[in-house]
């Protein structure tokens, strides 16, 4: 992110420098310079703004989620899933304790399995979307079918870089010694896991969420917020929960959360406003908006697209800005289409560093393939969702 945010300030004051010198600006406006100035000011107080505004919302939505945490909702989502993953991964034994963690294989949790887009949603509500939650079909659509491909190609190139084996484990040191049968401590708990074929009914039943979105969309949307809010707090007092105290403890989290990231705002929606007013984003969209627009993605789009793999911070910073953008809005074909992009795939880079670094593995051999792959797919279905539903 550090070479990402150098650039685009480099960028956006050679541009701008550029066409001040070559006085490459309208008569009586205000310079190109000057108009940087301006940007990087106004960018800095809408970025404060924005993360304001998020506060209520945040708080909102991670109160419900909390709720859900604490009645267990987690649990029974890995017991759904558990069944899967051992089919996925045969070569892990069933009790291994890292089949715990394989939920969040790099290629799967590159796919970024969204069933909730909870701060995509809060975001645009910020931004005063007629519908916010407008975005539930495409993003599972689009999650769904990169997840898809990124098992797939996870498979796939997993042939072209095989592990190596270890001839002689006797000579290893302990540390590094595989582990063995008698090394694996069995998992005594709650997620050991439903029967397969109820996984298979819960997948069904997501799958067929889609077309039902699609068909009968309009009229759905307006009850999907009220509905999630009366469902979370009715799962939590079958649960036992105290909803009142455990909601108070996750909106207090969530006000905290729309605080730290003012910094972060600050940071990508002033080098993001500097592109805009250097005239070097417009250039990009005469250049590109095209041949771009033909595929549906329209140039205003693109600086999504790319930043997503690299930075979450980053891609959620020009999300807000371009969503908040009076030519653009959150409603639009474009606006829905970069929400979706934010929910369809992860940020690629971070994952790989947080999880390779984490065991300080330096090769990755077909990791990053995988994970790229699959953003690649995320953008496309998120394309053909958007395509079918807003255009």
């Amino acid at each position: 992110m550090n070479i990402i945010f150098l650039i685009l300030v480099l960028f956006s004051v050679g541009f701008a420098g550029w066409r001040q010198v070559f006085g490459e600006h309208s008569a009586g406006a205000p310079s190109p310079m000057e108009a940087l100035s301006s940007a990087m000011v106004d960018s800095a107080g809408s970025a404060v703004e924005l993360a304001i505004g998020l506060v209520g919302v945040m708080a909102l939505f991670l109160g419900l989620m909390k709720v859900a945490e604490a009645g267990g909702m987690l649990q029974i989502l890995s017991r759904l899933i558990r069944p899967l993953m051992i089919r996925l991964f045969p070569d892990v034994p069933p009790d291994h304790p890292a089949m715990g963690a394989m939920a969040l294989f790099l290629a799967i949790n590159t796919s970024s399995v969204t069933l909730l887009p909870t701060g995509v949603i809060a975001l645009r509500a910020a931004a005063g979307s007629a519908e916010p939650a407008a975005i539930l079909p495409t993003t599972l659509f689009a999650t769904i079918g990169s997840t898809c491909v990124a098992i797939v190609a996870a498979k796939l190139y997993s042939r072209f870089a095989p592990i190596p084996q270890i001839k002689d484990s006797e000579s290893l040191p302990d540390d590094n010694r595989p582990e063995t049968d008698n090394d694996l401590e069995p998992i005594h708990s709650p997620a050991s896991g439903y029967p397969f074929w109820v996984s298979l009914l819960a997948l069904a039943v997501l799958a067929a969420m889609i077309p039902l979105a699609i068909l009968y969309g309009n009229i759905v949307s307006p009850w999907i917020l009220p509905g999630l809010m009366v469902g979370f707090l009715i799962f939590g007092v079958v649960r036992k929960v105290h909803i009142y105290e455990v909601f108070v403890e996750g909106a207090t989290e969530g006000f905290q959360v729309a605080l730290r990231i003012i910094p972060y705002l600050v940071a990508i929606l002033v080098a993001v406003g500097m592109l805009r007013a250097s005239g070097a984003l417009e250039k990009m969209v005469s250049l590109l908006g095209p041949a771009t627009s033909k595929l549906g993605l329209p140039a205003e789009a693109l600086p999504m697209a790319l930043m997503r793999p690299l930075s979450g911070s980053g891609a959620y910073g020009i999300l807000a800005s371009i969503i908040n953008d009076p030519a653009i809005g959150p409603d639009s074909y474009t606006g829905v289409l970069v929400s979706t992009l934010q929910g369809s795939t992860e940020t690629t880079f971070y994952v790989m560093a947080v999880y390779f670094g984490a065991v300080q593995v330096r090769r990755v051999r077909h990791a990053l393939a995988a994970g790229l792959t699959a953003d690649v797919a995320g953008i496309l279905f998120a394309i053909i969702a958007c395509s079918f539903l807003f255009r």
